[in-house]
């Protein structure tokens, strides 16, 4: 981590849903690290319980979809810190199936998982944030994905949630202006432990590879950094944004070869 962006997260205090995915364990021992408490969040003990005693930071197990549950888990942490000065929201799924393949009820725990966590975190940072623990303001980073603003056959329900997260940022951040800063990440696909059904075979891995201009499919050290960032007040200018960290897969197409 850059020396300058660690620097600034002493004493902090910050919420992580997801804490103890691929990409939230890496983030919270980052946050450690430059000296910030951490309340580490999940839907299960598993992993979480594990990752609280490594940097002897709180854990709390919560449907992050619920606005009670999540209300509550903010305030503690506010209470508990002494402060609270950001959030990052890294709940969510996968899955890759048609339309006419999709139940109402695989819809709806799409949306459950990815967009009403992220309408939670906001709703929770509104009510614990508005009073900034400094005058830097507070930041909450959402998670979208490249396939809301790029059409890939067989995402459309991930694709509809994720295109309601960047939304819901831009919203938020219009709401909050002055108070609380609002963005959102959309990577492309990225080597978690989610994703690694997608990544099964050669020849899955040889396919998703090739859609990425870049040559190559995403890591988690491509992505945490801009976490970081985000999270920091070294982007004390940057609100209401969607930063796509997906190898050129929104923007680019991938050279011919002749």
């Amino acid at each position: 981590m850059d020396s300058s962006i660690s620097d600034s997260f002493r004493g902090c205090g910050f919420v992580v849903v997801g804490a103890a995915g691929g990409m939230g364990s890496v983030l919270c021992r980052e946050l450690v690290v430059g000296g910030a408490s951490v309340l580490l969040c999940g839907r299960t003990d598993s992993g979480l319980a594990e990752l609280g005693r490594e940097l002897s930071m709180p854990h709390l197990v919560l449907d992050a979809s619920d606005f009670a549950q999540t209300a509550t888990a903010f305030e503690t942490a506010k209470q508990q810190f002494g402060r609270l000065d950001g959030a990052a929201n890294l709940a969510g799924s996968i899955m890759l199936r048609a339309a006419h393949q999709c139940s109402q009820q695989d819809v709806a725990e799409v949306l459950r998982l990815n967009l009403m966590t992220a309408f939670s975190v906001v709703r929770a940072a509104a009510m614990t944030m508005r009073q900034p623990a400094s005058d830097r303001g507070a930041s909450v980073v959402l998670m979208s994905s490249t396939a809301a603003r790029t059409g890939l056959a067989n995402h459309e329900a991930i694709s509809a949630a994720k295109a309601g997260v960047i939304g819901l940022t831009q919203s938020a951040a219009a709401t909050y202006a002055g108070a609380i800063r609002f963005n959102c990440i959309a990577p492309g696909l990225t080597r978690t432990p989610m994703a690694q059904p997608l990544l099964a075979s050669e020849m899955a891995e040889k396919a998703s590879v090739a859609m990425h201009p870049v040559g190559r499919v995403g890591e988690v050290a491509d992505v945490v950094p801009a976490l970081l960032w985000l999270l920091s007040p070294a982007s004390g200018f940057v609100t209401g944004q969607t930063i796509g960290i997906d190898g050129g897969l929104s923007t680019v197409r991938p050279r011919v070869k002749v």
